[in-house]
């Protein structure tokens, strides 16, 4: 034993909404950051009440209490990356993006997220514009689905081919990486990673579990939470896809409808990896 102080982990921030379910938003992501081994912080912009069966309804906070919040944490505690969920109106987006554009090398994840696992609407389509000329433009990743990539660029992927496109597009409007998410299309879940030049392809066993609720949360604050251990870009998502695939395999039911990934999977199922179907 010493008398040295313990040595803070790397810190993470997450802004986005909570889940009363706890499978995706800002419990998701804490429970990500806990998994990986960061200190995870919240900034909540908007409270749902939700559970496995859907989105019955959502209140943003004002965007006053989002930004004292930001200015709170990062003001003495600080962030070595930021990640960014559910901001659901122009205004969040903007008071959000605003504040970013001010730090000075600090990874920022963004999840354009624009609708729940259940198609409940999570961002109101007059937020949409803010989020490709103020949000994007900030971000060092952005995680966007393929219907987040259609609502986001007008490019719609029916295929692995179209995903290149969907890169592109993506990148243009101003992230410095685009890492379009192909879990959707048929076959085995790719995910393409693009910074304009550079390409990467990552895949993945696709499990036979239909409790996958708070996927895409995961998978950024997994990406955030190795950026900010250190890792370069594409060595962060391939880290990231490992552990979402891992925790989606290990998905489990909650309540009457899709439940949630196992955000501790490595924890309850010593030994286990990702490609390993995981029984309970």
């Amino acid at each position: 034993m010493t008398d040295e102080p313990p040595i803070a982990p790397a810190r993470v921030l997450t802004v986005a909404g909570s889940d009363s379910g706890g499978g995706a938003g800002i419990q998701a992501d804490l429970k990500t950051m806990l998994a990986l081994g960061v200190h995870g912080m919240s900034v909540v912009t908007a409270v749902t009440a939700q559970n496995s069966l859907g989105v019955q309804g959502y209140w943003e906070l004002p965007p006053e209490a989002v930004r004292a919040q930001l200015d709170s944490v990062l003001s003495d505690i600080g962030a070595q990356a930021v990640k960014t969920g559910m901001l659901a109106s122009p205004v969040l987006v903007e008071t959000v993006a605003e504040v970013l554009a001010g730090l000075d090398g600090v990874p920022v994840v963004v999840d354009p997220v624009g609708v729940s696992k259940h198609g409940d609407p999570l961002l109101a389509p007059e937020a949409v514009h803010a989020v490709r000329t103020a949000l994007l433009p900030t971000a060092t990743v952005a995680t966007p689905n393929l219907w987040e990539v259609e609502q986001l660029t007008g490019v719609k992927v029916v295929d692995e081919s179209g995903m290149r496109e969907a890169a592109e597009a993506v990148k243009a409007l101003g992230p410095r990486w685009a890492l379009i998410k192909g879990g959707h299309l048929p076959g085995e879940p790719a995910d393409l990673l693009f910074d304009g030049e550079l390409e990467y392809r990552f895949s993945a066993s696709r499990h036979d579990n239909r409790h996958t609720h708070g996927t895409g949360c995961t998978l950024a604050s997994a990406i955030a939470s190795h950026l900010a251990l250190g890792a370069e870009v594409p060595e962060a998502v391939r880290l990231a896809k490992e552990y979402v695939t891992g925790a989606i395999a290990a998905g489990f039911p909650l309540g009457g409808g899709i439940g949630p990934v196992d955000h501790g999977w490595r924890f309850r199922i010593p030994g286990a990896t990702a490609d390993q179907t995981l029984e309970r």
